[in-house]
């Protein structure tokens, strides 16, 4: 059960109306890396998990927090928006010495949300549900949970230097620290899960159906041999059981395969066409 709570996690206000960057604020909030995108993941994660109580119980704690920060955003972009209406930007947009500037307003903050925000990335694409995550194994989660907090961090930073807006960079860096937070939280997570279960997901599978010779080979597969200095090519594995080596000249593996000539009725072209 959720209960809304009618105040703001962190209150922010803009120094001024800019329906520009209200559109590129969309990205981190319906994006791929948006808000939106974490808060699903984590609170389906929460929902679905079999595992330790204390594991469904952090998921939940960090994706009702997520619905908290989709909330900021959505009240940060309607507060971009106010005291902007499309009439005054159409009028800007006919100098041309400031078009380029206030003529990239989204008009469907005003036109379908009624100058609020949308569940949309900054290009207007809706979000989607396939950019989340929820495999049920927790180690193979929190890696994307890893990767999803460093690329929204990575988009609240460069959204940070895009505006020198008091108001607007003292709530990002509100949402930035967070994501400091929340990148230590599941590697802290994906360590502990690798202390139980080994660094390869999934760690129940029957190593004895794996083709061991090559289960730790880096194989150079393009021009140039730099990759061979790296720490993936050389000295122990990261998982602890084997040894990394450079394969510089692969050789081709296993059976080469011969497709048999297609039946009559799938009309294909002959193998041996008559003369």
């Amino acid at each position: 059960m959720f209960f809304h709570v009618k105040e703001l996690q962190y209150r922010a206000k803009p120094d001024r109306p800019d329906p520009v960057y209200a559109k590129k604020l969309q990205e981190v909030l319906g994006g791929q890396y948006g808000e939106i995108s974490v808060m699903m993941q984590y609170l389906f994660q929460g929902w679905n998990c079999r595992a330790e109580q204390k594991y469904r119980d952090m998921l939940l704690d960090i994706g009702t927090e997520e619905i908290a920060h989709v909330e900021m955003l959505a009240t940060m972009i309607a507060q971009l928006l106010d005291k902007a209406p499309v009439e005054e930007q159409e009028q800007a947009a006919q100098d041309p010495v400031i078009k380029s500037i206030m003529g990239g307003m989204n008009p469907q903050h005003a036109i379908v949300n009624g100058l609020g925000a949308s569940p949309n990335d900054s290009a207007g694409y809706p979000w989607n549900a396939r950019y989340t995550i929820a495999s049920g194994n927790l180690l193979a989660d929190f890696r994307a949970n890893l990767n999803a907090e460093s690329q929204g961090r990575l988009q609240v930073v460069r959204l940070y230097e895009m505006t020198d807006d008091a108001g607007v960079r003292d709530m990002l860096s509100f949402l930035i620290a967070r994501d400091t937070m929340h990148q230590n939280q599941w590697a802290a997570a994906i360590a502990e899960l690798q202390e139980k279960e080994g660094l390869v997901v999934p760690s129940t599978f029957n190593k004895e159906y794996e083709k061991q010779d090559v289960a730790h080979q880096f194989i150079n597969c393009s021009q140039g041999d730099e990759s061979k200095s790296g720490r993936w090519a050389n000295g122990p594995s990261m998982d602890g059981q084997g040894q990394f080596t450079y394969v510089e000249n692969p050789e081709p593996a296993g059976q080469a395969p011969k497709l048999n000539p297609a039946p009559g009725y799938i009309h294909g072209t002959p193998a041996n066409p008559q003369q």
